[in-house]
């Protein structure tokens, strides 16, 4: 019988990830997964090579001392986690899409084994990508997709560092190496928006801690910039969100044309502010890039994840001393206890 049952389960496998949409996308994903597995390097052993390519070698010795201080000031969990290095033969990693219905703020999610509802899919497929862009605009949505050079499996795998992360600039690699290890070391379970913009602030500051610590004035500038920027930009989007919240609210469900009109209007008045006050002080951004930039519904929640109230985690940073250490533990825990109050209730 048990003979039979495993048969019958491995069937039913094989015909699950090779027929249905989700079985598919899962399938090239455990394959993208396993050839960059399969292509880790020990960076120990690579920075020890003298005949390493140097610019590679010391973007490598930098991650080592990144996961160090991850490990032994900040307490994050690396398990490990970016031991490896692995080159890919593309210069991006994943395809990141997001959507939004257009006539409120509500996020198009789906739903992935174990780990939940996420607002967003990563494609290692980029035809497939571009046509779930498509086939999400035909069918009415907001969409924004825009690549992604990083990703965590949670602790799921020993993630080595790609290649495709290692071409960005120290402050941004330092920034990511602990941003994915937050994420290694506490991940609350439908909460992505508070786990992303978690590790958000955990990158930022924890990137200046680092480089103050290494002696290192010019990165810590620079990090300090960015966070300011970090910080600046979340305040505009929380404030667009706002005032799309208040708009829809003041018309029925059913008036959805309506509801997209008044939407395009508060839109058009955020552009003037994204171009006329909030650009200016832009610290780390190029020229033009506050031109550039959508405003839509998928663009506005996408990046709300990532940033969704980042002056509430700072404000535990300063009522903590401003010791991160410390700032990262009494996060956690009143992430923990609010989850339990929530669950207390159902």
């Amino acid at each position: 019988m048990f003979r039979r049952l495993t048969g019958a389960a491995t069937a039913l496998m094989v015909l699950v990830l090779g027929l249905t949409p989700m079985g598919c996308y899962l399938s090239r994903a455990a394959y993208e997964e396993a050839k960059i597995l399969s292509r880790r390097r020990p960076i120990d052993r690579l920075v020890a090579d003298s005949t390493t390519d140097p610019a590679l070698r010391a973007k490598l010795a930098l991650v080592q001392e990144a996961r160090r201080f991850a490990i032994d000031s900040l307490d994050l969990k690396a398990g490990k986690s970016f031991t490896a290095y692995s080159r890919l033969d593309r210069d991006t990693l994943v395809l990141v899409v997001s959507a939004a219905y257009r006539d409120r703020l509500a996020q198009k999610t789906w739903w992935f084994p174990v780990v939940g509802r996420f607002p967003y899919k990563g494609f290692f497929d980029f035809p497939g990508a571009l046509r779930t862009v498509q086939s999400l605009r035909a069918d009415g949505f907001d969409v924004t997709v825009g690549p992604s050079s990083a990703f965590s499996t949670l602790g799921w795998f020993n993630d080595p560092l790609v290649s495709t992360t290692v071409k960005a600039d120290s402050v941004t690699l330092v920034n990511t190496i602990l941003h994915e290890l937050l994420h290694n070391t506490f991940f609350a379970k439908g909460a992505v928006s508070f786990n992303e913009s978690f590790a958000t602030f955990v990158g930022g500051r924890g990137a200046e801690h680092f480089f103050r610590a290494r002696g290192d004035s010019l990165s810590l500038r620079r990090a300090e910039d960015e966070w300011h920027d970090d910080l600046l930009l979340g305040a505009f989007w929380e404030r667009t969100s706002t005032e799309i919240e208040r708009v829809f609210a003041a018309l029925p469900d059913s008036a959805s044309t309506d509801r997209i009109a008044a939407r395009d209007v508060v839109y058009a008045r955020a552009r003037t502010h994204l171009v006329d006050s909030v650009g200016p002080q832009l610290r780390t951004y190029p020229d033009g890039w506050v031109q550039q930039v959508t405003l839509n519904n998928a663009v506005l929640l996408s990046r709300r994840v990532y940033a969704e109230r980042l002056d509430r985690f700072d404000s535990v940073y300063v009522a903590e001393g401003r010791d991160l250490k410390r700032a990262i533990v009494r996060i956690i825990a009143l992430q923990e206890a609010a989850q339990t109050a929530r669950d207390s209730l159902r």
